[in-house]
């Protein structure tokens, strides 16, 4: 018997778009049997322009990966991708197969760590729309967070600064103040109800994701684990070959 053709829906990070995962996993991807699907969210890619706050909302971010598969499907999300797939898993759980989340976060538990960050998210909002998207890219490129990053093909790094260039300040302020972790519920106590099957990728030098993925791990009944050596909080371009040895062995398995 054939095996029916996966369409796996891809879901970037923050100042990321459809075009962020790059060719060579893309290629992985198809090279494995699969037939990747990527989607922009709301201010990025194909939306760069938006700023109307209603097209910022968890909602309308869910509706953009909604419309993006024939579901039921298998969802990949990277970092504030992650955490919008992990909240469209947990509202739809019959329309996700399989579930991989790389380097994402359920959120933050107390109101009090969701204010801050709200107060702290509007603040970098509104200097991104002050300083302009040359300012921020630097800005955000050199954050402890990313310091890994540098373990990566040269070339990846170009491309991806690039990309990251033709962002629009506004529509990056939008969606930091609509869809930062501040402004989105909080899923901690909501993991041991989510039963899709999930890979939980981290990098072994991302010791905060790290935690957190373990943290995860322990709570929700059909996850899995994998922590790349080597590797930082971008996983899919600082370990490429990695990433699709783990996600293609999950997907297909």
């Amino acid at each position: 018997m054939t095996r029916a053709t996966r369409y796996p829906v891809m879901v970037h990070g923050f100042t990321g778009s459809s075009a962020s995962w790059g060719p060579r996993l893309i290629d992985g991807l198809a090279g494995a049997g699969l037939t990747p699907v990527t989607v922009d969210l709301p201010g990025h890619g194909a939306d760069i322009g938006a700023i109307d706050p209603a097209r910022f909302t968890l909602a309308a971010a869910l509706e953009r990966v909604g419309g993006a598969g024939a579901w039921p499907e298998d969802l990949i999300g990277y970092s504030m991708g992650g955490r919008i797939a992990l909240h469209f898993a947990a509202a739809y759980p019959n329309r996700v197969r399989r579930l991989v989340l790389e380097s994402a976060s359920p959120g933050l538990v107390l109101e009090a760590e969701r204010d801050a960050r709200r107060r702290s998210d509007d603040d970098l909002a509104k200097r991104i729309e002050a300083e302009g998207i040359a300012w921020f890219t630097e800005f955000w490129e050199s954050q402890p967070l990313f310091e890994s990053r540098w373990r990566a093909d040269p070339r990846d790094l170009a491309r991806q600064s690039e990309l990251r260039m033709r962002n629009d300040p506004r529509s990056l302020a939008a969606a930091l103040t609509g869809l930062g972790s501040g402004r989105l519920p909080s899923l901690w106590h909501d993991l041991d109800r989510i039963g899709t099957p999930t890979l939980l990728l981290a990098g072994a030098l991302d010791v905060k994701y790290v935690e957190v993925a373990e943290r995860m791990c322990a709570a929700m009944p059909a996850a899995k684990l994998a922590i790349v050596p080597g590797a930082g909080h971008t996983v899919h371009l600082e370990a490429p070959e990695a990433w699709l040895d783990a996600v293609t062995g999950f997907l297909t398995a």
